[in-house]
């Protein structure tokens, strides 16, 4: 939704890079620049005046002129200025000291709000909490059969008496439905209310009577990103009609221009709360506005998709898949391979997760041209594989892999390519692991022991020590304190005594010891009728 600002503050700020100070007539310019990106992304004009008169302020102080990086300064006042304007702090959901919380859904027709009850259902739940979903729309034809399809989709049940169509008193729906959840033990009611084409009277007194009669924990105004300022003049009348305590915005993941997601908050005075960036039940949030300032200026959202992982990686198959992949236990394999890629399909889209990450801001269309089958593709190469084939991918020779393409529907060549790039990309985790401290590095945990380090030749004509261990061991013997504490001898790493030469004990030991590889074994392994192949 943000991709057009984001393109046009990267400008900006792409022309203030490089230069040592700033003139007034740099920050004029700057400030020309990002008045007209936030216009044209549909900004309110009292939100965008108020924008640039702070950022002007502020650019002009003596922070910005004596900053060893002024552009880098500018960007951090313009990042500051959108998590004011987008509420400033999180706002967490308030709950009841005594249950039920009453949460109230309320907004036009077409914002979402019966998909949304099912997308909150399901957040409560995964926070630890029984949600109850009130069906107390009854005139929008088959909203309570959809509420009920979404509830049973999330896990969730279903407060729904009335069959809706036209049929029942939502007011009645509503206050039975906190009796229910008392009895029944809920401790969230989540009640999913009408809505209309327009703000209109009937409307307004209905969603009145339900707040009167549940008196609700919080009341959510559910709007569309992507219906633009006509967002925000809806909701400034809603608010002052009925009231609510916060806002949810549905749809982010549009390809509107997202004026209402900046300008609402600042202009009604009420905090985001959360937001839905999709059509699936998970795709779902609490909304923190420094991410979202964070995602704008091109920044990624790295706690965000920290959290996400969070949630879906099973933490102790993870440390099982890392200690193979650093040589720890066993050695990583395809089947590792395979969950790790199953858990990130699990936290969404590749486009999204991508997107979430620093500096992605500038291959938005390299991400946003990722075919997510390939994926599917690379999941029935795997799964086309024997237990052995997965565990050791060595094995695999022209006829196991021409087996394992006709089993998958591919190609023997995406079957090569899929085995040269995991080869690849297992030795590169292999060599980071270990520069960052993984099994074999010193200091570390079955790391293997170097020998000591020689003390430096003193400088000069002096006598040294002789580099050859025989004239060494001939010559002046050494004092006692120096015998007390051996010096590591570079012979011995060869198998060769004090002396330099081995002793026939050593060399019968070393002899006895040696095996040659087992290629080569077989050579010399063969009947002594039998002369050379």
């Amino acid at each position: 939704m943000f991709d057009t600002l984001q393109d046009r503050l990267h400008e900006v700020f792409k022309n203030l890079r490089g230069k040592s100070r700033l003139t007034e007539a740099d920050i004029d310019a700057t400030a020309r620049e990002i008045r007209l990106a936030l216009l044209e992304a549909d900004v309110n004009l009292g939100v965008v005046k108020e924008f640039i008169a702070n950022l002007k302020s502020r650019a002009l102080g003596a922070d910005v002129h004596k900053a060893l990086n002024p552009s880098q300064q500018i960007i951090k006042i313009v990042d500051e200025e959108l998590v004011a304007i987008l509420g400033g702090e999180a706002r967490p959901l308030r709950f009841a000291k005594r249950p039920p919380t009453v949460i109230m859904l309320a907004g036009l027709q077409g914002s979402g709000k019966t998909t949304l009850a099912g997308k909150l259902g399901l957040w409560l739940k995964g926070q630890g909490h029984s949600p109850l979903l009130v069906a107390a729309d009854l005139q929008r034809p088959n909203a309570v059969n959809q509420l009920q399809v979404v509830g049973e989709r999330a896990g969730v049940h279903v407060y729904a008496p009335e069959p809706g169509n036209g049929v029942g008193d939502p007011v009645q729906v509503a206050r039975q439905s906190i009796l229910h959840a008392m009895s029944k033990l809920y401790d969230v009611v989540v009640v999913d209310t009408a809505g209309r084409l327009g703000i209109d009277s009937e409307l307004m007194q209905q969603a009145a009577d339900i707040r009167a009669a549940v008196n609700p924990t919080e009341v959510l105004f559910v709007v569309d990103a992507m219906i633009g300022q006509d967002a925000v003049n809806t909701a400034s009348a809603f608010d002052d009609g009925v009231g609510f305590d916060g806002v949810v915005l549905t749809k982010l993941d549009g390809d509107a221009r997202g004026g209402a997601a900046l300008s609402i908050a600042k202009v009604i005075g009420k905090p985001i709360m959360f937001a839905s960036n999709g059509e699936g039940l998970k795709d779902f949030d609490a909304f923190h506005p420094d991410r979202m300032a964070s995602r704008i200026l091109g920044m990624g959202d790295v706690l965000t998709l920290i959290e996400q992982a969070e949630k879906t990686f099973d933490a102790e198959q993870t440390a099982k898949a890392a200690e193979k992949l650093l040589g720890g236990r066993g050695e990583f394999g395809l089947d590792d391979f395979l969950q790790q890629m199953q858990a990130v399909r699990r936290m969404g889209p590749l486009s999204k997760i991508l997107g979430m990450m620093p500096g992605m801001g500038q291959m938005k269309d390299q991400i946003n041209n990722i075919d997510e089958r390939e994926i599917d593709r690379l999941e029935a190469i795997i799964k086309s594989m024997t237990p052995a084939e997965r565990a050791n991918p060595k094995i695999l020779d022209g006829s196991r892999r021409t087996r394992i393409a006709k089993g998958s529907g591919t190609t023997v060549t995406d079957v090569n390519s899929l085995v040269n790039r995991f080869f690849d990309a297992r030795k590169m985790m292999q060599s980071l692991g270990g520069q960052m401290g993984g099994p074999g590095m010193p200091g570390m945990p079955g790391a293997r022991r170097q020998p000591p380090r020689q003390a430096p030749k003193p400088k000069g004509r002096g006598k040294g020590v002789s580099g050859n261990p025989a004239k060494r061991a001939a010559g002046p013997a050494e004092p006692a304190a120096a015998a007390a504490q051996p010096e590591w001898n570079p012979a011995d790493a060869f198998g060769l005594g004090k002396s330099g030469q081995p002793s026939d004990a050593d060399l019968a030991k070393a002899l006895g010891d040696f095996q040659l590889p087992p290629d080569l074994a077989k050579m010399f392994d063969q009947p002594k009728n039998q002369g050379p192949r």
